[in-house]
Protein backbone atom coordinates (compact mmCIF):
# COMPACT_ATOMS: atom_id res chain seq x y z
CA UNK A 1 0.00 0.00 0.00
CA UNK A 2 1.54 3.26 -1.15
CA UNK A 3 0.30 6.33 0.71
CA UNK A 4 1.30 9.78 -0.44
CA UNK A 5 1.22 12.67 2.01
CA UNK A 6 2.22 16.27 1.25
CA UNK A 7 3.39 18.04 4.43
CA UNK A 8 3.30 21.38 2.55
CA UNK A 9 -0.40 21.03 1.67
CA UNK A 10 -3.05 23.12 3.41
CA UNK A 11 -5.08 19.92 3.83
CA UNK A 12 -4.59 18.45 7.31
CA UNK A 13 -2.34 15.40 7.42
CA UNK A 14 -5.02 13.15 8.93
CA UNK A 15 -7.36 14.06 6.06
CA UNK A 16 -4.65 13.36 3.49
CA UNK A 17 -3.98 10.00 5.10
CA UNK A 18 -7.66 9.02 5.21
CA UNK A 19 -8.02 10.13 1.58
CA UNK A 20 -4.98 8.05 0.58
CA UNK A 21 -6.50 4.95 2.20
CA UNK A 22 -9.81 5.62 0.39
CA UNK A 23 -7.91 5.81 -2.91
CA UNK A 24 -6.32 2.43 -2.18
CA UNK A 25 -9.77 0.99 -1.45
CA UNK A 26 -11.31 2.37 -4.64
CA UNK A 27 -8.37 1.12 -6.70
CA UNK A 28 -8.85 -2.36 -5.25
CA UNK A 29 -5.32 -2.53 -3.86
CA UNK A 30 -6.81 -2.99 -0.38
CA UNK A 31 -9.71 -5.38 0.10
CA UNK A 32 -12.22 -5.99 2.89
CA UNK A 33 -10.57 -8.13 5.54
CA UNK A 34 -7.08 -6.79 4.85
CA UNK A 35 -5.13 -5.45 7.80
CA UNK A 36 -3.81 -1.91 7.48
CA UNK A 37 -0.39 -1.07 8.88
CA UNK A 38 -0.40 -0.39 12.61
CA UNK A 39 -0.80 3.25 13.55
CA UNK A 40 2.68 3.24 15.09
CA UNK A 41 4.24 1.66 11.99
CA UNK A 42 2.49 4.12 9.69
CA UNK A 43 3.42 7.11 11.84
CA UNK A 44 7.06 6.07 11.82
CA UNK A 45 7.07 5.32 8.09
CA UNK A 46 5.45 8.63 7.16
CA UNK A 47 7.28 10.69 9.78
CA UNK A 48 4.11 11.91 11.45
CA UNK A 49 2.60 11.92 14.91
CA UNK A 50 0.92 8.74 16.10
CA UNK A 51 -2.22 10.68 17.05
CA UNK A 52 -2.50 12.01 13.49
CA UNK A 53 -2.61 8.45 12.14
CA UNK A 54 -5.10 7.42 14.83
CA UNK A 55 -7.33 10.35 13.90
CA UNK A 56 -7.29 9.27 10.23
CA UNK A 57 -8.13 5.69 11.23
CA UNK A 58 -10.94 6.93 13.48
CA UNK A 59 -12.36 8.97 10.60
CA UNK A 60 -12.34 5.87 8.40
CA UNK A 61 -13.95 3.89 11.22
CA UNK A 62 -16.69 6.52 11.59
CA UNK A 63 -17.37 6.15 7.84
CA UNK A 64 -17.69 2.38 8.26
CA UNK A 65 -14.66 1.66 6.08
CA UNK A 66 -12.35 0.34 8.79
CA UNK A 67 -12.85 -1.65 11.95
CA UNK A 68 -10.48 -0.91 14.82
CA UNK A 69 -9.63 -3.76 17.17
CA UNK A 70 -7.45 -3.40 20.24
CA UNK A 71 -4.41 -5.58 19.71
CA UNK A 72 -5.31 -6.44 16.08
CA UNK A 73 -5.16 -2.95 14.65
CA UNK A 74 -7.18 -1.62 11.72
CA UNK A 75 -8.96 -4.05 9.41
CA UNK A 76 -10.78 -3.02 6.23
CA UNK A 77 -14.51 -3.42 6.82
CA UNK A 78 -16.77 -5.36 4.45
CA UNK A 79 -18.64 -2.11 3.71
CA UNK A 80 -15.49 -0.72 2.05
CA UNK A 81 -16.24 -2.83 -1.03
CA UNK A 82 -18.96 -0.35 -1.98
CA UNK A 83 -16.33 2.29 -2.78
CA UNK A 84 -15.24 0.33 -5.82
CA UNK A 85 -18.76 0.60 -7.20
CA UNK A 86 -18.33 4.38 -7.39
CA UNK A 87 -15.06 4.37 -9.33
CA UNK A 88 -16.61 4.64 -12.80
CA UNK A 89 -19.01 7.38 -11.67
CA UNK A 90 -16.25 9.37 -9.99
CA UNK A 91 -13.95 9.05 -13.00
CA UNK A 92 -16.71 10.23 -15.35
CA UNK A 93 -17.50 13.18 -13.09
CA UNK A 94 -13.82 14.15 -12.89
CA UNK A 95 -13.49 14.01 -16.70
CA UNK A 96 -16.62 16.14 -17.13
CA UNK A 97 -15.38 18.70 -14.60
CA UNK A 98 -11.99 18.86 -16.35
CA UNK A 99 -13.73 19.34 -19.71
CA UNK A 100 -15.65 22.27 -18.19
CA UNK A 101 -12.43 23.79 -16.85
CA UNK A 102 -13.21 23.24 -13.16
CA UNK A 103 -10.34 22.84 -10.73
CA UNK A 104 -10.16 19.83 -8.44
CA UNK A 105 -10.86 22.17 -5.50
CA UNK A 106 -14.03 23.43 -7.17
CA UNK A 107 -15.16 19.89 -7.92
CA UNK A 108 -14.46 18.85 -4.34
CA UNK A 109 -16.48 21.79 -3.03
CA UNK A 110 -19.40 20.95 -5.32
CA UNK A 111 -19.25 17.31 -4.28
CA UNK A 112 -19.18 18.21 -0.56
CA UNK A 113 -22.15 20.53 -1.05
CA UNK A 114 -24.11 17.86 -2.91
CA UNK A 115 -23.32 15.27 -0.21
CA UNK A 116 -24.33 17.68 2.57
CA UNK A 117 -27.54 18.60 0.76
CA UNK A 118 -28.47 14.96 0.18
CA UNK A 119 -27.90 14.20 3.87
CA UNK A 120 -30.25 17.05 4.80
CA UNK A 121 -32.85 15.76 2.35
CA UNK A 122 -32.63 12.28 3.92
CA UNK A 123 -33.45 13.69 7.36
Amino acid sequence: MLLRIDPQSATPLFTQLADAVRVELVAGRVQPGDRLPSARELATGLGMNLHTVLRAYQQLRDEGLVQLHRGRGAVVAPAAARLGELQADVSALARRARDLGLTSDALAALTRHAADTSEEDDS
